[in-house]
């Protein structure tokens, strides 16, 4: 999650993916079999948002066991410093980036992504989902 001088989180407007097109998303992305999850982190960012974040740079704040697929889990970090202008670099994916409060996130977002950054408003930091 990057977070901006006023609080703030990136989000992407999902589109032309087939799954939650329509709704606002953290950056995301998928481990590939050799890397760590802040390896991903750094790579996702890099390939989707156009910046480059410092592993040092990379807060833990949440992971979630979500159900979909049959069990996933999902890891939430902050990040507040990065160098570089996030742009969309997926445009076939997302149609746009938006920042947003959390206290005034928007209206649709994907169901587990609102979950897990309720928990990371209240300091947990661990949460099921779905199950």
């Amino acid at each position: 999650m990057l977070v901006d001088d006023q609080g703030r989180y990136l989000f992407g407007h999902r589109a032309n993916t087939g799954y939650e097109d329509g709704a606002w998303h953290l950056p995301s992305g998928h481990l590939e079999s050799d890397e760590s999850v802040v390896d991903a982190l750094v790579r996702e960012a890099a390939e989707e948002i156009a910046v480059v974040i410092a592993a040092e740079d990379v807060q833990f704040a949440h992971v979630m066991h979500n159900s979909s697929s049959g069990g996933r889990a999902a890891f939430f970090f902050l990040v507040s410093t990065w160098t570089g202008i996030p742009i969309n670099r997926e445009p076939g994916k997302c149609d746009a980036l938006g920042w947003f409060s959390p206290a005034e996130l928007p209206d649709r977002m994907i169901a587990y992504c609102r979950a897990a950054l309720r928990s990371i408003a209240v300091g947990q930091p661990f949460s099921v989902y779905g199950w």
